[in-house]
């Protein structure tokens, strides 16, 4: 006769491998890799049919996206009726201190994949979030053409590497 033996089954122990690691460690390439994997991870959260849960996630997710690009970048992000992602879409590609953003390409698009909802982004790329009375104006007209086709406009955020301005959190629409 065997003796049986227990077996007790320990919790796996989160390790950080990251902990206490800063910039100054990593080389070029180690931190170009971290970038991609940050993408990746931020890609994944915001996938097709995956929920944008805050303003605050969808900002970490955009700052990455284009806070480094040197042109004005105007993208929209196409979203059903649970705020669920449908597509991002880069609309409007600029220069470095602007960019022309069509109204009816913006509708196009949102009926093109169905949209319930849209989250409009774009950068600075001079650093500065703050947005011109010009980005004002055009968020105005892209909310009214929006509304026009029952498709809601949920924020307009302006993103630069380090900062980011949300419009609906300034309340400014």
């Amino acid at each position: 006769m065997t003796d049986a033996v227990n077996i007790v089954q320990l919790p796996l122990l989160e390790i950080n491998r990251f902990e206490g690691l800063s910039l100054t460690d990593l080389n070029p390439i180690e931190h170009n890799a971290v970038i991609r994997l940050a993408l990746d991870i931020m890609k994944n959260r915001y996938a097709r049919g995956k929920k944008i849960e805050s303003t605050d996630d969808a900002i970490r997710y955009l700052q990455l996206l284009y806070g480094e690009k040197d042109r004005e970048v105007f993208s929209v992000v196409l979203c059903d009726n649970h705020h669920r992602v449908i597509e991002i879409e880069e609309l409007f590609l600029g220069t470095i201190d602007g960019t022309s953003v069509y109204p009816r390409e913006v509708v196009k698009a949102a009926l093109k994949h169905n949209a319930a909802a849209v989250l409009l982004v774009h950068n600075h790329p001079s650093g500065i979030a703050e947005p011109s009375k010009a980005d004002k104006a055009m968020t105005d007209r892209l909310c009214k053409a929006l509304s026009l086709v029952d498709v809601r406009v949920l924020d307009h955020i302006i993103v630069t590497f380090e900062s980011s301005v949300s419009f609906s959190q300034r309340g400014l629409m």
